[in-house]
């Protein structure tokens, strides 16, 4: 029957004057006609209720037209419309599981008119089906009442307008009979719809993988035919025996933006059979099993007891680092530097001593030596001195000994910079030797405190990974860190980066640019770095190459540009996880003199991931530059996986053994296309650790 809403928006419709009639007169009568009335943005009175000073009741208003709107696109089919509601507001704000008067979701509509598209955008924000229809009889009889009840409506405004004389009321019931003789058409297509449709077909792909050693991890994809409906869940099984009799568990994947399922809480080493099947609104489909059939959940680690190679380092780090402090906070170093041997004093240079003078500014211009600088961003913006320059200490004017050594210490000292005083201190008290490279280091520890001094914070960020040089004999080392927050600091501001690069005014020549322009020059390029450095990779199992070169004082690893802090590499699969199973079958490929791929049995996860193993090594050939039929020659790296935390590991990819380091001279035929650098290996271990 009518619900007495409806009847009341009839009666209302009924006292409004006559209106212009026209071909969209019939949809708009027929939204105001639903189940919650529906106002168009164009007729919505904003001023009305914001006179009236209520903003929680102007922002339901705007949130129940949203919901109106969604309704109305659905119901028209306007793809773009609702892709733009759903954008626009949060599933609850759009109420997109309540159902309205007719028991009818958005979702409902767009599966019984059969509006695939539509109905899978909704699916992805989280609609649900009506919970009204609980079994197949409840639907068919629900639709069928909505027709019926809709065709009777239109029955009786037919024979209205036949037989009243030409009227205000008149007009207003024919706008009324369009209105619902659209609804009748509408509920006529959802009741064809739900008729026509068959359950689903099975889904497809269903891969079964080793997520630990106590879960399985299932993938799969759509039904290649759903049946004229569609798919609106999944239900995924398990069991210990292949028949599924009985089943252990099951699970309902609603969610479909991703179609996959962990089953947790499982028995390491016991066999465990999966299927997967659909649903749409005429039931459950076929369920199709798994490949490989079964899995059993394990680790490589397993294979031959390993514990992780990490467990307890930081905890033991700590502990050392703590036992070293208390060992030194009775030491003569901790003592005033009063009380310091006056035969020192003369070792440290007028410049170092004028350091922590209070009226210690930062540099303007460089002479010969080594300097220390800092650079802040946020967005296009970096932080400069009063001046306009970016923030520079010295660190030594008289710097000869060898810089790589001492620059590779300074990064390790960046991870410590809370710690600077302390350190301090404790070199001090081992100036009694006149060592260079002693007295290198505590200048460059008196640089750091002054510079987080004059900016008034400690963590001065990120080292690049080389020094800034120029030809005057001038060295930069470069930290940077990127500001999130709307942080202040102490005799500095924000300026943007390219105000600052077009306003530097060199005072060398532009054949002999200086370190200070060399570096305002490159800045972007190392902003970019310094923010790939920090990204991480998604979770999966990775095909890394190692390869290294060497110099006189350091060796270097080929990193991509793009993430730095990671070898070069490719994805093999998104599960992170390398079975007991497939390390076995890793081990005896390793051990063969001369490994031949057999390839494993069909439907096993070895033979899976030999699948995968081949299509990154081809990958990541043709990504590094080698061709590949050198590739024979390369190996797996069979002592370990390399874990990553929990969420990404590593296989290597190792050249011959004398090609896995270049030295200084060695011709290297096959040379990485662009988008690859070198990075001191300890700088490559310190942003790794990151």
């Amino acid at each position: 029957k009518m619900t007495q809403q409806m009847r009341d928006l009839q009666l209302a419709q009924a006292r409004k004057p006559p209106g212009p009639s026209s071909p969209n007169a019939a949809k708009r009568l027929y939204r105001n006609l639903s189940g919650k009335f529906r106002v168009n943005y164009t007729s919505f009175d904003e001023g009305s209720l914001a006179g009236r000073g209520d903003k929680d009741k102007l922002r339901k208003s705007y949130l129940f037209q949203s919901n109106a709107a969604l309704f109305e696109a659905v119901e028209l089919q306007d793809l773009d419309r609702v892709q733009e509601l759903l954008k626009q507001y949060s599933p609850e704000e759009l109420d997109l599981n309540t159902p309205n008067s007719e028991g009818l979701l958005p979702l409902d509509i767009a599966i019984m008119t059969n509006n695939a598209p539509i109905a899978k955008a909704l699916l992805q924000a989280g609609a649900k089906e009506s919970p009204h229809f609980v079994s197949l009889e409840s639907r068919s009889l629900h639709v069928s009442t909505l027709v019926r009840e809709a065709e009777q409506r239109v029955n009786e405004l037919t024979a209205q307008v036949v037989n009243e004389a030409p009227s205000a009321d008149c007009s207003d019931k024919e706008k009324q009979l369009k209105a619902w003789e659209w609804r009748y058409r509408l509920y006529k297509r959802m009741k064809a719809g739900f008729e026509h449709a068959r359950v689903p077909d099975a889904p497809t792909n269903v891969h079964l993988s080793v997520a630990s050693s106590s879960s399985v991890q299932v993938t799969f994809w759509e039904p290649l035919s759903v049946n004229s409906a569609v798919v609106t869940k999944y239900k995924v099984e398990w069991s210990c025996s292949s028949t599924f009799s009985p089943v252990l568990g099951e699970a309902v994947v609603d969610k479909l933006k991703n179609l996959h399922y962990t089953i947790q809480g499982l028995t390491s080493g016991t066999a465990y059979y999966v299927r997967v099947s659909a649903y749409n609104m005429k039931g459950w489909g076929p369920p199709q099993a798994s490949v490989p059939p079964f899995a059993i959940p394990s680790n490589w680690r397993e294979y031959d007891g390993r514990a992780p190679r990490r467990r307890g380092q930081a905890e033991a780090l700590d502990h050392l680092l703590s036992q070293v402090k208390t060992v030194h906070q009775h030491c003569v170093c901790h003592e005033p530097c009063k009380n310091q041997p006056q035969s020192r004093k003369h070792s440290v240079s007028k410049s170092l001593k004028h350091l922590f003078h209070p009226g210690s500014k930062f540099l303007k211009t460089l002479k010969r030596g080594l300097y220390l600088t800092a650079i802040f961003y946020k967005d296009d913006n970096i932080l400069v001195t009063h001046e306009d320059q970016i923030p520079v200490v010295e660190i030594d004017d008289t710097y000869s000994c060898l810089l790589m050594q001492d620059f590779l210490w300074f990064t390790k000292v960046s991870c410590m910079w809370e710690e600077i005083l302390w350190l301090r201190q404790c070199v001090t008290v081992s100036q009694s030797s006149c060592s260079c490279i002693l007295q290198t280091r505590f200048k460059m520890l008196l640089a750091i405190s002054q510079m987080q001094g004059l900016l008034g914070i400690q963590d001065l960020g990120q080292v690049f990974f080389e020094p800034v040089k120029d030809k005057q004999g001038n060295i930069l080392i470069v930290t940077l860190k990127e500001v999130k927050t709307n942080q202040t600091f102490e005799s500095v501001r924000w300026v943007p980066v390219c105000k600052l690069q077009s306003s530097r005014k060199s005072v060398s020549s532009p054949e002999e640019p200086t370190a200070l322009d060399t570096l305002l020059i490159s800045i972007q390029d190392k902003l970019a770095y310094h923010q790939r450095s920090s990204h991480a990779l998604s979770p999966g199992l990775y095909l890394g190459y190692l390869k290294l070169c060497s110099a006189v004082d350091q060796i270097r690893v080929l990193v991509p540009e793009q993430l730095p802090n990671i070898l070069c590499h490719v994805k093999i699969r998104s599960n992170p996880n390398v079975s007991r199973e497939e390390w076995e079958w890793l081990q005896k490929m390793a051990s063969m003199d001369e490994p031949v791929p057999a390839e494993p049995e069909a439907e096993t996860s070895q033979n899976h991931l030999f699948q995968e193993l081949q299509v990154a090594i081809k990958e990541l050939m043709t990504l590094v530059n080698i061709p590949l039929q050198e590739a024979k020659d390369f190996r797996l790296y069979s002592q370990e996986v390399l874990d990553f935390g929990d969420q990404v590991s590593f296989l290597l990819l190792l050249p011959p053994s004398d090609d896995v380091c270049t030295a200084p001279g060695q011709n290297n035929p096959y040379t990485p296309r662009s988008g690859f650098l070198t990075l001191p290996l300890q700088i490559f271990e310190l942003g790794e650790d990151r």
